[in-house]
């Protein structure tokens, strides 16, 4: 979990994995949670161990609530902690837990995620060529590697362009694993016109998910909340057919219903397409 980034924006609670907790206490830390919340977003990455991922439905089947919202995101590691860190900025503002929630997928298109590897070899989140592979076992090899929002690879050299990344104004976390390397804070972060770098701790789950311990991640997000604000803001709310929630986009965060058909609602003219629109306000 990230850091707050002021004194408003709110802590995470940390959900805990069947290994390290058992179920009676992970229904009660549930259970607590949403006495005192009202309602509970959990965010994990796709990568999460299938034990992990029961459990937490588990924990909200025994507790048959509906103030639950689990929400698996394509996204690497630190790409997951911003997103949450945006998340609990937009829980003080005034939006109900339902657009809270189906904010994620939309956050989500803004992240660029993605690593600086010394090796491909045992990646298998991102697609990678054969030759890419036999490259892999090349000593000295590095690669840059984008997961999100698509995906990109590419061998380095003192030539090589870094993988594209946002036509908007962004901040930078930088994670460092056993990689001794600057190429992100000297070469990425200019090409990618970012306004600011900020380091932080390795996310324990990075090593498995990129493949390898010996790599640099790094995650570029909106970090003005006025801004995200204004973009979850301008995007259509409609009420959920299944639950009622308030949701945004075309999927209910806390109940996976999809957006009711169109004769049966107005049409959502705010839900912004999949392409690479700006934000407002950048």
């Amino acid at each position: 979990m990230l850091p707050p980034t002021d004194q408003q924006t709110p802590t995470a609670a940390l959900l805990q994995s069947p290994e390290a907790q058992g179920l009676e206490q992970a229904v009660g830390d549930m259970h607590l949670l949403l006495e005192q919340h009202g309602h509970v977003v959990a965010v994990y990455p796709s990568g999460i161990g299938p034990a992990h991922e029961r459990r937490m439905h588990t924990v909200r089947s025994m507790l048959e609530s509906d103030r639950i919202a689990l929400l698996k995101v394509d996204l690497p590691p630190l790409g997951v902690a911003v997103l949450v860190r945006q998340l609990r900025q937009l829980s003080i503002c005034d939006f109900s837990p339902g657009v809270v929630a189906s904010a994620a997928r939309l956050l989500a298109h803004y992240i660029h995620a993605g690593a600086q590897l010394n090796s491909v070899a045992r990646l298998d989140r991102v697609p990678v060529s054969l030759r890419t592979h036999a490259k892999s076992w090349v000593p000295g090899s590095q690669f840059a590697v984008l997961a999100a929002p698509k995906p990109q690879l590419v061998k380095l050299g003192p030539a090589t362009e870094p993988p594209a990344g946002p036509s908007f104004g962004t901040h930078l976390a930088v994670a460092k694993g056993q990689l001794a390397s600057d190429w992100v804070q000297q070469t990425l972060a200019p090409a990618w016109q970012v306004q600011a770098i900020t380091e932080c701790p390795l996310p324990s789950a990075s090593p498995r998910w990129w493949g390898t311990g010996k790599l640099v991640e790094f995650a570029s997000y909106l970090p003005d909340i006025s801004v995200i604000y204004q973009l979850v803001s301008s995007v259509r709310r409609e009420s959920c057919h299944w639950c009622g929630m308030e949701l945004i986009g075309d999927r209910c965060g806390f109940c996976s219903a999809p957006l009711g058909p169109p004769e049966n609602r107005m049409r959502a003219t705010g839900v912004l397409p999949q392409g690479t629109a700006e934000p407002p306000g950048t």
